[in-house]
């Protein structure tokens, strides 16, 4: 009986996961393995040979001050973007469950832009950047507007500017459900007990939204750190490649230079930092909603 009730599972499990699981082993574990493998070879992405190396392409990893110079612009980078990001969501959902009129149709505008890919993103800001925004500085100042995509610093500000305008309505959604999960009750009995709406917002409403917040920061957080297609579209790294963040470095190490190896080793130094930072945030933020 024993072993029919398994087989039945198996079955079951075949039929519903199967198909699931093998796509998930072919498109995920399998090229993550290979990827480590290839850490260990000097190969260039073309040739049939892969000379062993050992962890020469990490040492050389460590050593390649560009890729280092690129992780720290992505750090500054991901900071500034995860704070607005989850600033500008969470003003999102407040406005948007507080009753104003038109609400549902501004929950679908604001999420919008999520669903436009990132290539065509960049594209369509570059074009914001580049002409628009330079037009509406020449009528005003009756001169030549440089685009703020011609500095470094500027570059650094539109992608931020980007990014934010792309994944605040994606957690707005979340930070709608943690509000949403909040009784009325404690709400209307902290305001009997006393409280002013900011006091219940800050000791009431958003220690019962713990749980929103870790999810949204540790998603804008992994989002960011290996931001790629915006990178690409947008700015191309440039101006003199004062705006290659940490994801586009690896991608042309490995296929501009034809160092794959090496950019392979980067690639699992980057998914390390990434997850390091992440599973923190998410330790570190349950512990306090345990505490809450």
């Amino acid at each position: 009986m024993k072993q029919n009730t398994t087989s039945y599972k198996v079955k079951q499990y075949l039929m519903f996961a199967g198909p699931g699981t093998v796509l998930f082993l072919a498109v995920v574990i399998v090229p993550f393995l290979y990827g480590l493998y290839l850490t260990f070879t000097s190969w260039d992405g073309t040739s049939l040979s892969k000379p062993f190396v050992g962890l020469q392409n990490f040492a050389d990893a460590f050593k390649d001050t560009t890729y280092w110079q690129a992780m720290g612009r992505t750090v500054i980078y991901s900071i500034f973007a995860v704070i607005l990001i989850n600033i500008v969501a969470f003003a999102l959902a407040y406005l948007v469950t507080s009753g104003v009129k038109g609400q549902n149709f501004f929950r679908a505008g604001f999420f919008v832009p999520n669903l436009i890919g990132g290539i065509v993103l960049g594209y369509v800001w570059q074009f914001v950047f580049n002409r628009a925004f330079v037009a509406i500085g020449n009528a005003i100042s009756n001169g030549t507007t440089a685009s703020l995509l011609s500095t470094p610093n500027g570059a650094m500000f539109c992608l931020i500017i980007v990014s934010v305008w792309q994944y605040a309505g994606y957690m707005m959604l979340i930070y709608v459900a943690g509000f949403m999960s909040v009784s009325k009750d404690v709400q209307e009995a902290a305001m009997i007990d006393g409280c002013t709406p900011s006091q219940a917002m800050k000791n009431v409403t958003i220690p019962l939204m713990r749980s929103s917040f870790v999810q949204c920061i540790f998603l804008s957080i992994t989002r960011c750190f290996v931001v790629y297609d915006v990178n690409l579209s947008l700015t191309k790294g440039e101006p003199f490649g004062s705006s290659v963040m940490a994801a586009m470095h690896v991608y042309n190490q490995a296929f501009t230079y034809k160092n794959y190896g090496l950019g392979q080793a980067e690639a699992v130094i980057l998914f390390l930092v990434c997850a390091i930072v992440g599973v923190t945030q998410v330790m570190v933020g349950k512990r306090g909603e345990v505490e809450a």
